[in-house]
């Protein structure tokens, strides 16, 4: 069943959740003997260089975009250790890792320049006239 579930990422992407690879360790933090005995971080692994479900410029969008988070060989990791449940720590991944795609695949807005209004630089002409006056004045007094 897992093979067959698909991860939708937007419009024109999805990703089958074969593709993605889960690793389990110990979290780290406080817990008592649970923390000891139980693998509950889980570590999603994402091969984005060699995935079959990307068009082309999708990849490359995502390699660069999220640069920081893809090691040398390509491969997008995420680790979550948020709950003491391995089971809800792995949904919690699968929709970090949904959001982020999405987040990293949309197209920034082009940004428009623009100029400050006419009372924004009077204002300011002010304040900078009022803070050199206080300032002659300080000289002055000594």
């Amino acid at each position: 069943m897992d093979a067959e579930r698909l991860i939708p990422v937007n419009a024109e992407v999805q990703i089958p959740l074969a593709e993605l690879r889960f690793r389990f360790s110990n979290s780290s933090g406080p817990g008592g003997q649970h923390v000891n005995k139980s693998a509950t971080r889980v570590t999603l692994l994402f091969n984005v260089a060699n995935s079959p479900s990307l068009p082309e410029e999708v990849r490359e969008r995502l390699l660069r975009r999220l640069a920081n988070r893809i090691d040398k060989e390509g491969v997008l990791q995420l680790n979550v250790q948020s709950s003491r449940s391995q089971h809800r720590n792995r949904d919690t991944a699968v929709s970090l890792f949904q959001q982020l795609l999405a987040d990293a695949l949309k197209k920034k807005k082009k940004r428009r320049r623009t100029k400050p209004s006419k009372a924004a630089v009077e204002k300011r002409l002010a304040e900078k006239k009022k803070r050199s006056e206080r300032k002659r004045d300080r000289s002055q007094k000594w």
